[in-house]
């Protein structure tokens, strides 16, 4: 089954007490190209996160933030740094009683570095690692989820265009004998004007002959089986995956329909067959448009 690049996943997670939410976001791009944004208490996770990522999504244009979750009413207050507190007060209160001066010691003490612990302070501990890393995997398989959903949009709407372009060319085939009887009498009409304008007769047996060379030559079967097998191809892709990227493989296959319809409609010489190869191609673009979002 097909996934696209584009997805959105989301989890939530809790450290001493403080609630984080984790967001990762992907949209179509060739390859990984990834943004990551997380606490500074987290940096030194930034590394293994990237590879858990690029190894986990593949490709795609990678948002991944980890915020502090401030909707969350929280109960709790930061806690002071006692220890380091009282040798603040101890500190000012003998530069104060030494120099005479009168100053409120205790508000000066609470701005200084280190009284006001906070949860960023201090590395993660196993338990806190453990914990991050399995909201990391949930907000993953969000997205992995977002992913396939589109993805089977995806295909639901290449198989619509496939048998379009598949019906268009059923379309063709009646019109062939039509285009060729057109086609000669065409020829035999600008080969008598010339007859008269000449005054001079001309080999019917080696007009015969060049006329069987020319329709030859407009001859559209092995566009039509090659046409036929490149959407079956297509459609094979997309059944079997194997969780691989097959965005690239499909732009390839989609490049070779191109290539067939091109060539029926410089063939076709016939302005009804014409009006077909134009409606593939319109659909084919279509095609072209959306594998550009498929992994």
């Amino acid at each position: 089954m097909l996934q696209s690049m584009t997805g959105y996943g989301k989890a939530r997670f809790t450290l001493n007490n403080q609630p984080y939410v984790i967001e990762v976001k992907s949209l179509n791009s060739k390859q990984m190209d990834l943004f990551v944004r997380i606490p500074t208490r987290m940096r030194e996770k930034e590394l293994s996160l990237r590879s858990l990522l690029t190894e986990r999504l593949l490709h795609g244009k990678v948002d991944f933030t980890i915020t502090e979750d401030n909707s969350v009413t929280k109960n709790t207050f930061t806690p002071i740094n006692k220890e380091a507190l009282n040798y603040y007060l101890a500190e000012l209160k003998a530069v104060a009683e030494a120099n005479q001066l009168h100053t409120d010691i205790l508000q000066t003490a609470m701005r200084l570095p280190d009284v006001m612990k906070t949860s960023e302070q201090g590395e993660l501990s196993e338990e806190e690692n453990a914990v991050l890393y399995i909201a990391v995997n949930e907000a993953i398989e969000a997205l992995q989820s977002f992913r396939h959903q589109e993805g089977r949009a995806l295909e639901a709407m290449f198989e619509e265009k496939l048998s379009g372009i598949e019906h268009l060319l059923g379309e063709v085939e009646p019109l062939e004998k039509q285009r060729i009887v057109n086609i000669r009498e065409r020829i035999l009409s600008g080969l008598e004007q010339l007859k008269q304008d000449m005054k001079q007769d001309i080999d019917n047996n080696r007009l015969e002959q060049e006329m069987i060379f020319y329709l030859e030559k407009l001859d559209i079967t092995e566009e039509k089986v090659r046409l036929r097998n490149h959407i079956r191809y297509f459609r094979e892709t997309m059944k079997n995956t194997d969780g691989q990227s097959v965005g690239k493989k499909l732009g390839f296959i989609a490049q070779e329909m191109g290539r067939e319809i091109n060539t029926l409609g410089s063939k076709s010489n016939f302005a009804e067959m014409q009006i077909l190869v134009v409606k593939m191609k319109d659909l084919l673009e279509q095609i072209k448009e959306q594998v550009l979002n498929v992994l």
